[in-house]
């Protein structure tokens, strides 16, 4: 009998999915997730997409049958009188299975945890050599790439440190650094870092020069498009990244599916030399493709040449480019493309007045479309879809299983017979039937039955690639008895399964390392005493209270980003910018964006290549 081969790894390589929910984790899984983050009952980056521990219980049970695992946020910053809540909290995703926590509150670690994996959250500020090499010598098991790391600089962090690396691959964009943007909190009291943020970034705003002349108006000057790195999949893997993260506990299930299956199908085209995080094969039953799901156009952000990033038109989707306008003939218009359309669709362009523009399809006939209200168009304008109705239909079936390959082998015993049951992580069962041995009249069809019933997995986690019948046929079985032999076995390899990936207790060890900065600021983001006992213990003498606590904006950024405005409207200060000048500006220019009553400064750090966000009181 030919049993799987023992997995000879180099590195082992984890599609990391969003989960709002049980029923979106579970589908994650389906469409090949190696690992899933999940909002906790509280404290989560997302206020939005909490779980119970019960639907969390639940979720954990269903990943564990594929060797698949559950991340949970508790990446929000705690207050101290929210500190004992958070850490019971804990106790009980422990206890029923959570893989690790991802975290931002460094007090954290100065509570009695149970032995649970920790993830130092891009919330962290995971941006540079000497902070991930402090966070490893802390205790933490993986840390999560701040958005803004490129290629060169993944490499540089993979070749000192040995810590676990997660980078994004795809999806919304912060267009501030995570965790050093105040912005929310400045203008509602909606804290970004407490789970809350109100998105200001995806507000319009007018720019003005310093002497008030206005340069540009109402336009959204700090929405980014969104990221997608898709390209650069390769080229991460060679720089050391091992777990490649999408973004959107917030989006909806079709997202969910179609960008989970999309990577998926990339990652296991670059297998060579490396093998997936968990187990199973997925089957699709349509065709991924990330321009149909919801997006703002795309950008790949640092990880190549800079070029446009932002989306001034619109910060809604507008999804995937489906051609021109040909011709506009009465009540309908011709468009020109490879697309084919139907009713519901939504089509989008930039008007006139340069904003993103939409209608509604209400009648197709080939490449002839009948809006539901005739735009104010012309020939020659680009057109995207922002509404897929025949995709989106399909994703709402059944879209994709998943199988673990199984091997079976079928004994006589002295008062029976026995099914035991390998998978292809090599994890054995064994299933027995006390029966007679009646001898079979036709070996070969009774051999045939027995392979035909104990092959019916139905719809079980699993997929059986042989059957072995040791005893060739000599015995006639009842395909009743098969059917429960079978049943017995598959359901005690999938208990099997999920103890087997149940986490092992892993206690927090840390050094006491030097931190590389005796002097913390408020964006340190320490709001509790626990965090200020932790970098006490790390040699920081001065510690400044987070925003959130102290309330205190004067004179401090309220966000700091890489994404240049100067970059973006093709007025580099360096002189290296490769966009078309949109407006004319001079160096000594002073820059304020303005939304209804509230007005900001930016500032330009071209050494460090930062833009940083001021408010003007």
């Amino acid at each position: 009998m030919r049993y799987f081969a023992k997995r000879q790894l180099i590195m082992r390589l984890e599609l990391l999915a969003p989960a709002k929910n049980a029923a979106f984790g579970k589908e994650a899984v389906n469409h090949g997730a190696d690992a899933l983050y999940v909002g906790a009952p509280a404290f989560g980056a997302r206020a939005a997409a909490t779980n119970t521990v019960e639907d969390l219980d639940e979720l954990v049970a269903y990943a564990h049958l594929y060797g698949a695992k559950v991340f949970a946020t508790v990446n929000t910053l705690l207050f101290d009188n929210e500190l004992e809540a958070a850490v019971k909290m804990i106790h009980r995703l422990y206890d029923i299975g959570v893989d690790a926590l991802i975290i931002q509150d460094m007090g954290l670690l100065e509570c009695n945890l149970p032995p649970i994996e920790l993830h130092a959250s891009t919330q962290c500020h995971n941006a540079s050599i000497e902070r991930i090499k402090f966070l490893e010598q802390a205790g933490f098991s993986r840390v999560v790439l701040a958005r803004e790391v490129s290629l060169e600089q993944m490499k540089q962090i993979r070749a000192a440190t040995s810590v676990d690396l997660e980078a994004f691959v795809h999806g919304a964009l912060c267009v501030s650094y995570s965790g050093q943007c105040y912005m929310s909190q400045y203008l509602n009291g909606r804290s970004g870092n407490r789970g809350c943020c109100s998105q200001p970034c995806r507000s319009s705003y007018d720019l003005y020069d310093g002497s008030g002349r206005l340069l540009i108006k109402d336009r959204h000057l700090l929405s980014l498009r969104d990221f997608n790195a898709s390209q650069h999949l390769c080229s991460m893997i060679d720089a050391g990244i091992s777990s490649f993260k999408i973004e959107g506990r917030l989006k909806d299930l079709s997202y969910v599916k179609n960008v989970t299956a999309y990577y998926r199908q990339l990652l296991d085209s670059m297998m060579d030399g490396h093998e997936p995080s968990s187990s199973g094969r997925c089957t699709f039953f349509f065709t991924p493709d990330v321009d149909r799901t919801f997006n703002r156009g795309y950008t790949d952000y640092f990880l190549s040449d800079r070029h446009p990033m932002a989306s001034f038109e619109t910060q809604k989707a507008r999804g995937k480019y489906v051609g021109k306008v040909k011709s506009i003939r009465g009540n309908y218009l011709e468009i020109a493309g490879d697309e084919t359309f139907a009713n519901g669709d939504g089509l989008c362009y930039i008007g006139a007045d340069g904003r993103m523009q939409g209608f509604l399809v209400n009648g197709v006939n080939g490449c002839l479309v009948t809006p539901n209200k005739m735009p104010e168009i012309s020939v020659g304008t680009m057109l995207w879809r922002n509404n897929d109705q025949r995709f989106e239909k399909l994703l709402q079936g059944k879209t994709a299983e998943r199988k673990v390959r199984v091997n079976m082998r079928f004994s006589a015993t002295t008062d029976g017979f026995t099914l035991d049951v390998t998978d292809e992580d090599g994890l054995s069962i064994s299933s027995v039937l006390a029966a007679e041995h009646t001898p079979s009249n036709d070996p070969i069809n009774a051999k045939s039955l027995i392979v035909k019933q104990l092959s019916k997995t139905g719809d079980t986690p699993f997929v059986v690639s042989e059957v072995d019948d040791s005893t060739e046929g000599a015995f006639f079985v009842p395909a009743s008895s098969l059917n429960q032999l079978r049943r017995d076995a598959l359901t005690a390899l999938a208990d099997l399964r999920m103890k087997h990936f149940h986490p092992v207790g892993k206690p927090l060890v840390h050094a006491d390392t030097p931190y590389f900065s005796e002097n913390l600021d408020y964006r340190a983001n320490v709001v509790n005493a626990k965090a200020d006992e932790f970098y006490k213990h790390h040699g920081v003498k001065k510690i400044e209270r987070g925003i959130e606590q102290t309330l205190d904006y004067g004179g401090k950024a309220l966000m700091t980003t890489k994404y240049c405005l100067r970059y973006e409207l093709g007025c580099c200060l360096k002189g290296k910018c490769k966009i078309k000048p949109k407006i004319s500006l001079k160096a000594s220019d002073v820059l304020v964006l303005r939304n209804n009553n509230h007005r900001f400064r930016l500032e330009f750090d071209c050494a460090e290549c930062l833009m940083r966000i001021y408010a003007i009181d």
